[in-house]
């Protein structure tokens, strides 16, 4: 599948050059609240949709988004790129001018410093803000301490993580085409939970196709700190199977502990030494950085507990955390998670500061992954709360029978529906 097949997103990847509009990036807003400010940081795949739809339900409800980038590149579909299916990221990149003309959201691009939860104000590069509500969709940070030899300013531009898409995913993209045929590329894999489980498996996916066409000899080697495969295991070792067979070699249980950049190998518990000309090391993953900062992290020092309805956090009130930052129960960390639950904490926020009754929690996840060009699977679930946790709908969690042009075409539809809901 190549990106001439995908000409119905490139409309979509046009919202890249549009400028942000309504940005109040030369101050904050300190001011008076009148007790109906709510500020929502991060605008990714959860906090566009908290910002969006509390201003659907209530227009009284004053929004503010800060965000540090004036764009946000989705890591869903960004494997696609990686393999050479798409020429440049404006398919997956989309802006928030919009969510300021057709909603009223002031968007503040600024980088946050600090959250005071006892006087309820985000401190900025620009200024303080003051709110009322405030609602973290952070993303996710490493956890590279756990790494022996890893140095965050240095590694990545040798080893690229890629789990932030952007120069990462062109960095890793730029290192495949520049090595050498026969060259090994490893991808090492942190122990779950982490940001998107099947992705690294579509990854290793998406590489074998770019190697398999261009790198004759070359190979992709994974090091799964898991004891197998997270996610959709039948349909990817399948897909292997049809498509790259003696060109992945998948080893479970193999947790990277330490690296070597000066001689690109990655130690495996200290002991087994495996090179590669491309080595995409994955490190183990937390909450994000701005969730430590607030203090709403549990006890793990990873992660962030929150009321299962509200999203509320545990530890502060009036403070809310979605996406990939959150513990949501059975529900997995993936972008159409932190849009479910962003729906949520939007509907209950609204509730709340309207003094009517809350609602109880209901979610979706669907996730694609590529196989081949042509090729995608899914996995999907619907969750509920029970006993005070999120878990799975009994029978509602499953996977596609099979590998499925047709899947292709609903992934594509989906990534363009779901930009579009959080752009516009």
């Amino acid at each position: 599948m190549t990106l001439d097949r995908r000409n119905f997103i490139k409309l979509l990847g046009g919202a890249s050059s549009l400028a942000l509009a309504a940005c109040a990036g030369t101050g904050g807003l300190s001011g008076p609240t009148g007790g109906r400010r709510v500020v929502v940081v991060g605008g990714g795949y959860g906090g566009t949709i908290a910002a969006k739809y509390i201003r659907m339900m209530d227009s009284s409800i004053e929004v503010v988004l800060i965000e540090r980038n004036d764009h946000f590149v989705s890591c869903p579909f960004s494997n696609l790129y990686i393999g050479g299916l798409m020429k440049d990221l404006s398919p997956l990149t989309i802006k928030y001018d919009k969510l300021a003309a057709n909603h009223g959201v002031k968007v503040i691009q600024a980088e946050v410093t600090g959250v005071d939860a006892a006087t309820k104000v985000v401190k900025t590069s620009t200024g303080d803000v003051t709110y009322d509500r405030l609602v973290l969709s952070p993303g996710i940070e490493f956890r590279t301490e756990e790494i022996k030899g890893y140095d965050m300013a240095t590694t990545p531009e040798i080893m690229p993580h890629a789990w932030k898409a952007g120069p990462q995913t062109v960095l890793l993209r730029k290192q495949l085409e520049a090595m050498k045929a026969g060259g090994n590329v490893v991808i090492s894999i942190p122990l779950a939970p982490f940001r998107c489980p099947p992705g690294p498996y579509e990854r290793a996916s998406m590489i074998a196709m770019y190697l398999k066409q261009h790198k004759p000899g070359s190979k992709v080697i994974i090091l799964d700190a898991n004891p197998d495969i997270v996610s959709k295991k039948g349909l990817f070792l399948k897909g292997w199977k049809k498509h790259y067979d003696g060109l992945i070699d998948y080893r479970a249980a193999k947790k990277v502990t330490e690296i070597d950049t000066r001689g690109m190998a990655v130690l495996v518990e200290g002991i087994e030494e495996v090179k590669g000309a491309v080595i995409n090391v994955i490190p183990p993953q937390k909450a994000g950085h701005i969730a430590h900062v607030a203090g709403v992290v549990g006890t793990d020092k990873k992660w962030c507990p929150v009321n299962p309805m509200t999203f509320e956090s545990t530890l502060h009130k009036n403070i809310h955390v979605i996406g990939d930052s959150c513990v949501a129960g059975a529900m997995p960390k993936s972008g159409y998670s932190a849009n479910s639950e962003a729906k949520a904490c939007a509907t209950n926020i609204v509730n709340a500061m309207n003094g009517k009754e809350l609602i109880d929690f209901s979610g979706i996840n669907t996730c694609y992954s590529f196989l081949s060009a042509k090729e995608a699977v899914e996995v999907t679930g619907v969750y509920k709360v029970d006993k005070g946790a999120i878990i799975a709908v009994p029978g509602s969690v499953g996977v596609s029978p099979d590998l499925s042009e047709t899947e292709a075409i609903y992934a594509e539809s989906w990534l363009k529906n779901i930009l579009t809901e959080m752009s516009t």
